[in-house]
């Protein structure tokens, strides 16, 4: 067990450099035990949600290694076994692993998928879609899934919800179907394009990834294949939020503009000024930040991930500003440390109504889930005297080198053993 431990009030100087996308990532690797031989995926980013999948692939018998910031996935001696709870319950991409291992052996066990705690998160888009491909789905007492395929033939599978989860859980089922398969109301996030054209590397043949319609013609075999992890727009998002509250010319460098094009819209709605480049954006610390009104969607909408963080933005506006959250209904975990450090926010029905602006005071605080602990560093970041926030396990699973990037820019920060 560890303790982020933040003195604030220090401007953030410098350049950060933007790791791999987690929710890529997270994906990929799963995906990369399809081929019949290897694969490499480089730009991985160091974050502990990769060495439960690296373990799970190990317990597949396959064989990861890491070359030059590249991992090569060896699947010649694969096996299929029972993936264990205590590692599928450590992260939510563990899921990915019954498309993967449906499509290569038409057999999974693996139970329920753990991660972040923010509300219902069912799984039963991916298990209808499985079974719309000829799967039976089994869900033993014990909390395991147990999915059987004789054969899988292609479908048309719509989707009530654009989930990327089960978009990209049912192209990897789907990849080595029997003809042709059509998801309708996909989800178009830039992370399913990522393992899409990691897919048809291999030899897989996707079409329409990036948009609502995903049509997959099944293959016998995948061969050897290669991908890079796209920069990751959450982290990028964070930063750049920080680079609001603290910057003074903070460099965030390695991102994709196009990917964070609803973010920039509500920085300009707020009054904040930056410079953008073809792969950087640099920023200081913004006054007369003007309040706004943001509802998370479904890409190209504003990311879930990044509503949680840019709270913190929001409390420091001239005025009252609304966030709705659409996609999870209970991602509020960090209202109450945020209130507890000065803020002024009310929650009804999923929308917080935030008043700025407020002075916050440092104080001990607990992460309850990967974004609300991002939230939580920038609130360290501003707040007067020194946060300490526990559970801290929460950020690194997204958050690559958290310490050293922040430290390298100005921040005064440190891990603690508890």
């Amino acid at each position: 067990m560890q303790k982020l431990i933040i003195e604030g009030g220090h401007l953030l100087s410098g350049t950060i450099n933007i790791n791999g996308a987690k929710n890529s990532a997270v994906a990929l690797l799963p995906a990369s035990i399809l081929t019949d031989t290897t694969a490499t995926i480089s730009n991985i980013p160091n974050i502990t949600d990769i060495d439960v999948l690296t373990e799970i692939i190990t317990i597949l018998n396959g064989k990861c290694t890491i070359q030059n910031n590249e991992f090569i996935i060896d699947t010649t001696n694969m096996q299929n076994a029972v993936i264990p709870e205590k590692l599928s319950n450590k992260l939510r991409a563990s899921y990915y692993f019954m498309g993967a291992l449906l499509a290569k052996y038409h057999h999974v066990e693996i139970y329920f998928p753990g991660g972040c705690n923010f509300g219902n998160r069912q799984i039963d888009f991916h298990l209808k879609g499985f079974e719309a491909l000829g799967a039976t789905v089994n869900i033993l007492d014990d909390g395991k899934y147990v999915i059987d395929a004789k054969e899988l033939t292609g479908a048309n599978i719509y989707l009530d919800f654009p989930s990327v989860g089960a978009t990209i859980n049912l192209i990897l089922a789907a990849t080595k179907a029997t003809g042709k398969t059509i998801i309708n109301n996909a989800a178009k996030e830039p992370e399913i394009i990522n393992v899409v054209n990691f897919l048809n590397n291999m030899g897989a043949k996707i079409l329409g990834a990036g948009t609502s319609t995903i049509t997959i013609i099944g293959v016998d075999h995948l061969h050897e294949g290669f991908v890079e992890v796209i920069p990751d727009r959450i982290e990028a998002g964070t930063y750049i939020i920080a680079g609001a509250l603290v910057g003074q010319d903070l460099k965030i460098n390695n991102i994709i503009p196009e990917h964070l094009s609803s973010l920039l819209s509500k920085l300009q709605e707020m009054n904040i000024p930056f410079n953008i480049t073809d792969n950087s954006i640099t920023l200081s610390k913004a006054t007369n930040i003007k309040p706004t009104n943001i509802k998370t969607l479904g890409y190209p909408g504003f990311p879930t991930d990044l509503a949680q963080p840019i709270t913190v933005l929001l409390t420091k506006a001239q005025g009252i500003s609304k966030l709705e959250e659409t996609i999870y209904k209970k991602r509020m975990g960090h209202v109450e440390y945020l209130n507890k450090m000065g803020c002024h926010i009310e929650v009804t029905d999923n929308i917080e109504t935030i008043t700025g602006p407020t002075n916050l005071i440092g104080t001990q605080v607990s992460a309850s889930d990967l974004r609300a602990g991002a939230t939580l560093f920038l609130a360290a970041l501003i707040a007067t005297g020194e946060t300490t926030i526990l559970n801290v396990e929460h950020i690194l699973r997204g958050y690559a080198n958290i310490v050293s990037k922040l430290s390298n820019v100005g921040a005064k920060i440190h891990l603690e053993e508890i």
